[in-house]
């Protein structure tokens, strides 16, 4: 058995967006001790690519796929680097790898991958709620926050519009925010998504509610760029509140939160296979 890693995210026009993903992934290879691709060599060591479901020529995920298979892999982790499992994103790439859908109602989008027979795909998940990343996102608020007892937090995120995933996003912020909320001491947390367009009407009713706090307005996206810097801002023009725009990357809890879980997965393929995988 060769394992390999194939990490998924979105894909932008922007170049610092995508070289804080590929960071992010050469972190992790760098810590692991994985060959990153294309930079990285060959032998013993377990190859990582960073791949991207969109717009970025040259490194889409069947680039990503076919580099690692050049590699001999036979077994391939993919993860997807999503904030939530709520992403029709994710649902799409993992059906185009065979994995049933999260709604029957929805079918994928994407075309199957070429994947070759006797390579062996096994699909991660994306981030939802995790310890770090509460820790993440309270680093990312600290410098605004003066008082957590009289202030109250508003979680936003992309959404969805559709009743499955709208859950799953819902059902991942709630756990955040919770977190958060016992993290920092605050008066409150809630969350609101734009997709449906939320943010306005539940912070308006929020600051009904509680007028006597103050509110901190927190991204939940992967990186920096036209939600956090323009939608989010436009969306709540005229409403007071605090806001940094600051997005998960670039931070190494992120490489961490990787790394975790492709170590979860190679000591489990270890334990089916040698044993020795992942050491």
């Amino acid at each position: 058995m060769k394992p390999g890693i194939l990490v998924i995210s979105h894909g932008s026009r922007e170049a610092g967006w995508v070289k804080l993903v590929d960071d992010a992934v050469a972190a992790v290879a760098a810590s692991a001790g994985f060959a990153f691709e294309p930079d990285g060599g060959s032998g013993d060591a377990v190859p990582i690519a960073s791949s991207f479901l969109e717009i970025v020529e040259g490194r889409l995920i069947q680039d990503g796929i076919d580099r690692l298979v050049a590699e001999g892999v036979s077994e391939l982790y993919v993860l997807p680097l999503f904030v939530s499992s709520g992403s029709t994103h994710a649902d799409d790439i993992a059906q185009a790898f065979g994995a049933p859908p999260v709604s029957a109602a929805r079918p994928g989008e994407l075309a199957p991958f070429r994947v070759p027979a006797g390579v062996r795909v096994r699909m991660g998940q994306p981030i939802d709620d995790d310890a770090d990343i509460a820790e993440l996102l309270h680093g990312n608020i600290a410098a605004l926050s003066e008082a957590p007892a009289r202030e109250r937090l508003l979680l936003i995120a992309h959404g969805s519009r559709e009743a499955v995933f709208h859950g799953r996003w819902r059902a991942g912020m709630k756990r955040l925010t919770a977190r958060l909320r016992a993290r920092g001491g605050f008066a409150g947390a809630d969350i609101a998504m734009l997709l449906p367009d939320q943010a306005a009407c539940k912070l308006r009713a929020l600051q009904r509610r509680h007028p006597g706090d103050a509110f901190l307005v927190v991204p939940l996206f992967l990186s920096e760029g036209y939600f956090t810097r323009t939608v989010i801002p436009k969306r709540l023009e005229g409403l007071a509140y605090r806001y940094n725009g600051r997005a998960l990357l670039p931070n190494p809890r992120i490489a961490g939160w990787m790394e975790r879980q492709i170590r979860k997965w190679l000591a489990e393929l270890g334990a089916a296979g040698d044993g020795h995988l992942g050491s």
